[in-house]
């Protein structure tokens, strides 16, 4: 039977079956679980999750006024405790709630918070798979639908914002950013939103797989040897058959976790497939995964700037990416992607700060240097989509060579 109760109620033992409140406020990253660890009820009680429902046949119940279990009686001195029912068979289903977009400002802040969140969540789900624990998928919706919002509000502040990932934090966030992009490439390719979660889920899961490789190889900072590189080689299949023993974990999911790395030669691995072998989650899956690598900074190598590194993809596109979902894929991030670094006919340097929906080529754009003067310059924000703007951009420029340093922090802050 399932209850509803105050957070206060809370005790050892219980079967925590669903908490309250938004995902993003929630100290856990499991859906469901029994709670036995001190630790994890003092996180519970002192989180901003005020309600929850518990699962009386898979653990303890409330404590009635004698301070026993309620036996499943209604403790009338706790009104906050409430059978919940389901609803009526003939009860329509709740309507869709219709997202507007916002700009990339507006949604930033959501998504810091959302990032932070899903650190903690992906972090956990790996150490547990290294523990031994299956992984369940329905725990990690929640994450899926979080990023699915975020990237309908605004489909590049998120992603722009992941991509600033510390080195150390690559392996964990480098899923949530895949993940965002595999929703923002499905919406993209007009794919419908059963498919769009498939994809999102699959693009969180994609690198499950390096949780069985040691941290030492994972983390290192100079040059894999060849062993230890045949070593990194195997997490798709490491991560296919820690899928196979989870739960509630479909095909599309299993299917890019062990073909992300195929390429359309038919030189990828770890089957070689020719690229008409090769579906199209799995297509999207190699695109989305090179892309995030590409752009951040890893214990090895520094990230390229997101234009230069679109820049670089579309030479390696016949060999590598299936052609139509590269299209697609850049055409989802924007051609000038949120934090590149562009140069205006004006001879003026900008980094863009928002996409423009009805055109990739008149994106936002923060002008803050004069190539001219070699010298910085008032910050002005330029919507290049408006008639009365007269400039255009003439391409991508590398930051270092004009010895920028804080090309970050103009656009993300």
């Amino acid at each position: 039977m399932l209850k509803r109760i105050a957070v206060t109620q809370v005790r050892l033992g219980m079967y925590i079956q669903e908490l309250g409140g938004s995902w993003i406020d929630h100290p856990f990253w499991r859906k469901s679980f029994k709670l036995e660890d001190p630790a994890m009820l003092k996180s519970l009680q002192t989180s901003p999750v005020k309600d929850l429902v518990i699962d009386v046949s898979k653990g303890l119940d409330v404590l009635s006024e004698g301070g026993d279990a309620a036996e499943g009686r209604e403790d009338s001195s706790k009104p906050a405790a409430t059978n919940t029912a389901s609803p009526p068979a003939n009860e329509p289903a709740p309507q869709k709630p219709v997202i507007k977009r916002i700009s990339a400002e507006q949604e930033r802040a959501q998504a810091k918070k959302l990032l932070k969140a899903s650190k903690q969540a992906i972090t956990s789900m790996f150490n547990e798979v290294r523990m031994g624990q299956a992984v369940n998928a329905a725990d990690a919706m929640p994450l899926v639908e979080e990023i699915t919002a975020s990237v309908s509000r605004n489909e590049g502040a998120l992603i722009s914002l992941v991509r600033l990932k510390h080195k150390d934090d690559y392996t964990y966030m480098h899923s949530v950013a895949v993940c965002a992009l595999m929703v923002a490439l499905s919406r993209q390719l007009g794919l419908d939103d059963k498919q769009t979660k498939q994809a999102g889920l699959a693009g969180l899961l994609h690198d499950i797989g390096k949780s069985a490789i040691p941290l030492e190889i994972l983390n290192k900072p100079g040059k894999l040897t060849d062993e230890e590189f045949d070593i990194v080689r195997g997490h798709p299949k490491a991560g296919h058959e820690i899928l196979l023993a989870s739960m509630g974990v479909d095909e599309v999911a299993l299917d890019v976790c062990l073909h992300h790395h195929e390429k359309m030669d038919g030189t990828g691995y770890p089957d070689k497939l020719p690229s008409q072998d090769i579906s199209v989650f799995a297509k999207m899956g190699a695109v989305c995964d090179v892309y995030d690598a590409v752009t951040s900074n890893r214990p090895y190598k520094e990230g390229w700037e997101p234009g230069v590194s679109l820049q670089r993809m579309a030479q390696w596109s016949k060999t590598h990416f299936d052609d139509t979902v590269f299209k697609a894929f850049v055409k989802s991030v924007g051609i000038y992607p949120i934090g590149s670094m562009v140069m205006l006919q004006s001879g003026r340097l900008g980094v863009v700060v928002d996409q423009n929906p009805v055109s990739l080529l008149k994106p936002l754009v923060k002008v803050f240097f004069s190539t001219k003067s070699r010298t910085r310059i008032p910050v002005e924000i330029l919507d290049l989509s408006k008639p009365s703007v007269q400039d255009k951009i003439m391409g991508h420029e590398d930051p270092v060579l004009w010895g920028i340093e804080d090309i970050h922090e103009l656009w993300s802050q």
